[in-house]
């Protein structure tokens, strides 16, 4: 059942609109390196679209109707957008989901110091990472910074053309042959990610006069003391834009493309959709890089009281609504796989993997070696989605993540499962997954925002 490559059936016009959601992906990348910046790009283009704040609906007590469009946002770093329906919710709704945070490195809360006339910032990093890979390239600081009175201070170093940017050194290959010996793991340990920021001294400064010359620039800059960096969240992520990749411009190579390129996608797909029968949901969240915890991961209560209070608005609340509504619903947990890479194939069951340019991709169950952690959407739902598709003339392809005993991963999908919904993961392939910099195919980016699109007017 080997699925056709989609570019093939595109010409003229189409490939004109392959270029251009590309283009304006790429802008949603270069200004969403963090989940806040996702955040306010995503507000930004939902108010474009004529979405209100549900806070505000709520504070003035007014009530939702058919063709309202609402969005709810969560400590800055987590949005649900709604689109009201003229049917009942407690007929379910149709949800995107996806995440849109990505591996990176952290910041530590006490992290500036002076090493042998070099300053250095202390970190933590984030998600699944192979930690060589981020040795030795341009890095930049992206985050915020809270003072006492609460103020918040937006910091975005290295992504100017006239900005620096900092980096993590990497040992000479003359020197190198016992580093060279050891596992990929080991190669360099997680403590020794540290970045440098500095080697000029301040003038004047007998002791850590480096580290005080960063604290003088940070200071005229951002107003910032070093006891701010307690309460300060500030990201190490690749610098520079996302870019075309191949000779044929068909690809883009970018930082943060899982989840971004499905959290884009949906978000498109979802505010292109006017009017909808069943309500319509688009969840982007973060956290589930590092298993959705916390407050503003998949597994908090943001979306079901969201979703609470939307009932609250379109008809008399009761938790039995709610519950109905949550069992009734339908969810594409929008996620990236893992393309095929020929370089890498025994890694590969390559009858079930997933192929740039095939267009769309979904994994019925991720999970790992014996599905363990996996969704495993019901082969009735399965059906569903592909008669959608066929009737839209998406292309799709279906996957695993690697061979059996080789690996997996998970996604959000068992989360929103737990409510009894319908759940299956689709998203884009993706190559160097986790790599700082990650690439996509341009029509598999189209296919997937037609996917959802499809899924939002006709599940």
């Amino acid at each position: 059942m080997e699925r056709q490559n989609a570019w093939k059936k595109y010409k003229g016009k189409q490939l004109k609109e392959i270029e251009s959601l590309a283009k304006s992906y790429k802008d949603f990348l270069n200004n969403g390196k963090t989940e806040r910046e996702c955040v306010k790009t995503s507000i930004a283009m939902a108010k474009d679209a004529g979405y209100k704040d549900l806070a505000e609906i709520i504070k003035k007590g007014k009530k939702l109707v058919p063709g309202d469009k609402v969005y709810a946002v969560n400590m800055g770093k987590a949005v649900a957008l709604f689109n009201i329906g003229t049917q009942k919710l407690e007929k379910g709704i149709n949800i995107l989901g996806a995440h849109i945070d990505s591996p990176r490195m952290d910041v530590k809360q006490n992290p500036l110091y002076e090493d042998s006339e070099l300053a250095y910032l202390d970190t933590h990093y984030y998600g699944g990472i192979k930690k060589y890979q981020w040795v030795a390239i341009p890095l930049a600081i992206h985050g915020v910074v809270v003072k006492k009175n609460g103020d918040v201070v937006n910091v975005v170093i290295g992504e100017d053309k006239n900005d620096p940017v900092v980096f993590i050194s990497d040992l000479l290959i003359h020197l190198a042959a016992d580093q060279l010996e050891k596992k990929a793991g080991k190669v360099i340990e997680g403590e020794a990610l540290d970045i440098i920021v500095g080697s000029k001294p301040l003038e004047g400064e007998e002791k850590d006069a480096v580290k005080a010359n960063v604290l003088k620039l940070l200071k005229k800059k951002y107003d910032m003391e070093e006891e701010d960096f307690l309460s300060a969240e500030l990201e190490i992520v690749p610098a520079g834009d996302a870019r075309d990749a191949g000779i044929d411009e068909s690809m883009i190579m970018a930082y943060g493309q899982d989840d971004r390129v499905c959290a884009y996608t949906s978000l498109k797909a979802f505010l292109d959709v006017e009017n909808v029968k069943k309500t319509a949901c688009c969840l982007l969240v973060d956290k589930e890089e590092i298993g959705s915890v916390g407050a503003t991961g998949m597994r908090s209560r943001f979306f079901e009281n969201t979703l609470a209070e939307i009932i609250n608005l379109t008809e008399e609340y009761s938790d039995i609504k709610l519950r109905r509504a949550l069992a009734a619903s339908r969810m594409l947990s929008s996620d990236v796989s893992a393309g095929y890479d020929p370089s890498y194939a025994s890694c590969f069951d390559k009858k079930n993997a997933s192929f740039l340019g095939r267009g769309i991709v979904f994994n019925k169950f991720t999970g790992s070696r014996g599905k363990s952690g996996s969704n495993d959407a019901n082969a009735e739902y399965m059906a569903d989605i592909r008669k959608i598709l066929d009737e839209q003339s998406v292309s799709f392809q279906t996957a695993e993540l690697g061979k059996v005993d080789v690996g997996g991963g998970g996604t959000i999908a068992y989360i929103l499962s737990l409510y009894g919904m319908e759940v299956i993961d689709c998203g884009v392939a993706v190559l160097n997954m986790h790599a700082p910099w990650e690439v996509t195919s341009k029509v598999d980016i189209y296919e997937a925002k037609r996917g959802y699109e499809a899924f939002i007017r006709f599940a």
